[in-house]
């Protein structure tokens, strides 16, 4: 019973196949004219498929090549700073050099420490950085950051009475906050003048 049964769902199935593929060997007619511009359709199908294909490539080899492009960059952006560092670094190593070699021209010494104070700062300036002016003015937490703060009737609240390290700004952004002291009110509660 069970071959039977097996049979006749074989059987089932193999009609179910035949009517499938007789459904998609199906002719249809169409007039000639018609069939050429399908045949044309056809074929400028193809070609925007290559095209696209084409320019798809094309686009991520640019944008593999793009991310080398920037990648190289990043890597190697700071190699005109680093080639006036090492310029600095040469500077300080002949100072330290004299200074081992125990010569106790001190003034000389100081005045070879004071140029290479100033050509750093010139590279820092030429680089687009500017320290933050802050002593005396009002603290703002955008560019200062109060270490300690002290009591000082002769300074208005909230001022920057020291710098305790110097700020700097990199064009317009701070790339370091100034470390200050800053006035508060007096242990009465008297505010500052």
């Amino acid at each position: 019973m069970e071959k039977e049964k097996g049979k006749k769902e074989n059987h089932e199935h193999e009609k179910e196949s035949a009517q499938l593929q007789a459904a998609q060997e199906k002719t249809i007619t169409i007039k000639e004219d018609e069939y050429n511009r399908l045949k044309e359709e056809a074929a400028k199908a193809s070609e925007y498929w290559d095209r696209l294909l084409r320019l798809q490539a094309d686009f991520e080899n640019t944008r593999k090549r793009l991310e080398r492009e920037k990648a190289d960059f990043i890597r190697f952006a700071n190699e005109g700073l680093i080639s006036e560092l090492l310029n600095i670094l040469d500077d300080l190593e002949r100072v330290v050099e004299l200074a081992q070699a125990k010569h106790e021209d001190l003034p000389a010494f100081l005045r070879g420490v004071e140029m290479i104070l100033v050509h750093l700062h010139e590279l820092l300036k030429k680089s687009g950085i500017k320290p933050i002016e802050a002593k005396g003015k009002l603290f703002d937490p955008h560019y200062h950051e109060a270490m300690m703060q002290v009591e000082d009737s002769a300074i208005a609240e909230n001022s920057v009475v020291e710098e305790l390290q110097k700020g700097y700004l990199l064009h317009d952004r701070v790339i370091r906050t100034v470390k200050v002291k800053v006035s508060k009110k007096d242990s009465q509660g008297e505010e500052k003048k």
